[in-house]
């Protein structure tokens, strides 16, 4: 029997979204309750690819170790590559376009080193999913109730009145919230307060394959993670991506295949049709695969118009709505959950005022919108791919082939056509190494206090990620030494629910200050000192030197969520007088 409840947060789903924000709400010492409609975690080998800003956060809540442990390795995710299909009677069937570097380069890039003490992986969803609920769990025993459904909810001034229904049993109870995360896909809470998703539906429709089969005489580069396939004989694009999880590269265990098909096709709700159309494609018809799932879905570009409504906010698939491509939608939906968590934890604790929720929306929104842009074009431009391939679903096998063997051809009328296909291939580094898009964002709301300074100029604000304390971005990486001389990343001295005031060798009275604000205002606010020769922690490096961009006597706030809220190029005639502004105005309070 489940009794009513009083909890300060419900969320609603407990997919990526709602079980990170039950571990990062454990973190910061606030209970919650996470409920699904669903039996368990998810079934669908989607949304593989992790971010470094996303591995950041699980670092912080003590799961990224497992995660990396059930993920690729780096040398099997350094490239992507597209081909001629993958098996067929002509010799080219299989041979490579071409191969570029992707995430990373499996860490051989150092820009990508720079950046983060996280490396970019790769674990799909329904293997991701199993380690979240064991860390939420293991923070909350008895917090996260898959099989329970949200009937409705009310709100008043003061929380939430939902209606809870065990799908088991029948059984209903009531849960009173302060505040309810709407993780749910929108599914239901959405709708319930009225918020629809705006957007493009309905762009692509595609049929997914998981299955088990051995491919590993015909996958043959290690390094590859993701194959994009033009085989001539279909004319279409299929992609074939590994999954595990024991091997991976070419003795992945599991694979998903994925091919589009127009929206009026009848033939994608036949099981049978679509294997068949699988074996087709991949030129391997006797090829005996054990299928584990068939899913049909359609490319969506959606993002809602509001993330709040009241009491009720909206995450990850309930707020926006990606294409698989560039993997941009479970990360943004990580890093929503990080943004809202600490905010509702320093407003329960009475150290900031409701306002500050209103800043989740100002700034989770334009990076979800922008996100649901880039994956869009980013799926676009694997058409326009292949339109310079000269790749056709209607002009039979032998007039594709006539096309793609102009790509190894030395006769100098090919060699516009290679021009043109390399220029359209390289240009999809937009999706493959798209790093300012993945890490390099920047919020705008009263929560960031502008120094008065213009950002630093980018020429390409999609690809190059430069590390800066410009009020709103992440607060540049380095790798620090203590004084046990044990080296430590910067961002790991930022603790749940604490904001850290970073100074230079001279910045004595900036650490007073910050002791001194911290314990008027109830606020953690943690100041250290950071120098080549002196200071609590020594930049060996020169890495924080490098990106400080501000003097041995100024400061930089980074709030607890990473991102810097503020800093001063230089002393202040009142150090303390000027921080307790700050952070009175990051908070809301004054």
């Amino acid at each position: 029997m489940f009794s009513d409840i009083e909890v300060p947060v419900l969320i609603v789903g407990a997919g990526g979204a709602g079980l990170t924000a039950s571990m990062l709400l454990s973190d910061l010492g606030v209970e919650s309750l996470t409920i699904s409609n669903a039996p368990g975690t998810s079934v669908l080998p989607k949304a593989h690819v992790l971010q470094q800003r996303s591995m950041e956060i699980y670092r912080k809540a003590g799961a990224a170790e497992d995660i990396y442990e059930a993920g690729t390795p780096p040398q099997n995710m350094a490239a992507t590559a597209w081909y001629a299909g993958l098996v067929g009677d002509d010799a080219n069937y299989g041979r490579v376009i071409a191969k570029q570097e992707n995430w990373g380069a499996g860490g051989a890039d150092p820009e990508w080193l720079i950046a983060s003490p996280c490396r970019q992986t790769n674990l799909p969803q329904i293997r991701l999913e199993p380690i979240l609920r064991k860390h939420a769990e293991a923070k909350a025993p008895g917090s996260i109730r898959f099989g329970h459904e949200l009937l409705e909810f009310t709100q008043d001034d003061d929380g939430v009145t939902a209606t809870v229904r065990v799908n088991e049993t029948g059984e209903q109870y009531t849960v009173r919230a302060k505040y309810l995360l709407g993780a749910d896909g929108g599914r239901t809470v959405g709708q319930q307060v009225g918020i629809e998703l705006e957007g493009m539906r309905n762009i692509l429709y595609s049929v997914s394959v998981h299955f088990s089969a051995d491919l590993s005489k015909w996958s043959t580069d290690p390094d590859v993670l993701i194959r994009w396939m033009w085989p001539p004989h279909v004319g279409l694009l299929a992609l074939l991506v590994p999954m595990g999880p024991d091997n991976w590269g070419p003795n992945s265990e599991e694979w998903v295949f994925h091919l589009n098909y127009a929206a009026d096709d009848k033939r994608i709700f036949d099981d049978e049709a679509m294997i068949a159309d699988m074996l087709r494609v991949l030129g391997i018809p006797d090829l005996n695969p054990n299928v584990h799932l068939i899913t049909r879905w359609s490319f969506e570009a959606l993002v809602a118009p509001k993330f709040r409504a009241g009491r009720v906010f909206l995450l990850g698939d309930a707020a926006h709505k990606h294409g698989p491509t560039g993997g941009l939608g479970l990360n943004t939906a990580i890093q929503d959950s990080q943004n809202i968590a600490w905010k509702i934890a320093a407003v329960l604790n009475g150290t900031a005022t409701d306002a500050l929720l209103d800043t989740y929306e100002a700034e989770r929104q334009p990076v979800a919108a922008r996100n649901v842009q880039r994956s869009t074009e980013n799926a676009m431009h694997h058409m326009a791919i292949g339109a310079a391939l000269g790749m056709d679903p209607t002009a039979g096998e032998e007039a594709n082939w006539a096309q793609l063997r102009r790509m190894w051809s030395d006769a100098p009328e090919d060699a516009d056509y290679r021009r043109q296909v390399h220029e359209a291939l390289a240009f999809q580094s937009q999706e493959f190494n798209e790093h300012n898009t993945e890490y390099g964002y920047r919020y705008a709301s009263s929560a960031v206090i502008s120094d008065g300074t213009e950002p630093p100029a980018n020429v390409d604000e999609v690809r190059i990620y430069q590390p800066s304390t410009y009020p709103g971005g992440p607060v540049p990486h380095a790798f620090l030494t203590d004084q046990n001389g044990e080296h430590i990343a910067l961002t790991d001295l930022i603790e749940p629910g604490s904001f850290l005031l970073i100074t230079g060798e001279a910045g004595d009275q900036w650490v007073a200050a910050a002791a001194s604000v911290s314990a008027q205002r109830g606020v953690p606010v943690r100041g250290i000192r950071i120098g080549h020769a002196a200071g609590d922690f020594r930049d060996h490096r020169l890495s924080w030197l490098r990106r400080r961009e501000v003097s041995a006597e100024g400061a930089v706030l980074v709030r607890p969520d990473g991102v810097v809220a503020w800093r001063s190029h230089a002393m202040v005639s009142s150090p303390e007088a000027t921080l307790q502004d700050v952070l009175g105005r990051v908070l809301m309070l004054n």
